[in-house]
């Protein structure tokens, strides 16, 4: 990363930047967990600090300590999983194949954001929504969820991916599910309040 990073991330704060993205794989390409803890990016990390703004991060089980590194280094960012970092969920409770993403629970600048691809994973295997969201409430806080549409990258309308979420979180409480759908957001990104 270039010397420049910190004044072009304060310069486009002040234009309403409200927070970055990092994407180390996915759908399409493999994930490279090593761009996560490169030295070089630490400048931008403690501007993210400096401005009070997030960091969503794509990654998998396999960024996980990784995350964990930036979460205890830079405790001043909020650090978005998006997807909740991928876990693998098929094998339904008590989740034993999720463990890593469980582990993250104990780092209170970790926040999790729940997309379509979370809300399909429950329905495969020996998973439910029924199971896993209220394990997942309960190891993190509801206030450290975010509801995330994906849209229009995951298939369906904006209300159809909207209704699939509060399908699957209907087993929450009213409480969790306003925090899940909105207060969390608005905690991450002020300027959504």
């Amino acid at each position: 990363l270039a010397d420049d990073v910190p004044a072009v991330i304060r310069d486009w704060a002040g234009r309403g930047l409200a927070g970055l993205r990092i994407f180390t794989g996915g759908s399409t390409k493999d994930f490279d967990p090593s761009e996560l803890d490169n030295p070089k990016s630490f400048k931008a990390w403690e501007m993210l600090a400096e401005l009070g703004l997030p960091m969503c991060i794509q990654t998998g089980p396999i960024g996980l300590p990784q995350v964990r590194m930036l979460a205890e280094k830079f405790s001043g960012v909020n650090i978005i999983l998006d997807h909740l970092g991928r876990p693998d969920v098929l094998d339904g409770p008590p989740y034993a194949a999720a463990q890593s993403l469980f582990e993250m629970a104990d780092l209170p600048n970790v926040y999790l954001k729940l997309t379509p691809r979370i809300f399909g994973d429950v329905t495969k295997g020996q998973a439910s929504a029924e199971t896993f969201f209220p394990r997942v409430v309960q190891a993190f806080g509801a206030q450290r969820l975010a509801w995330g549409s994906n849209f229009p990258t995951s298939p369906g309308t904006l209300d159809e991916i909207l209704a699939m979420a509060q399908v699957s979180l209907a087993c929450l409480d009213e409480g969790a599910r306003a925090w899940i759908f909105g207060g969390t957001a608005q905690r991450l990104y002020p300027a959504l309040a």
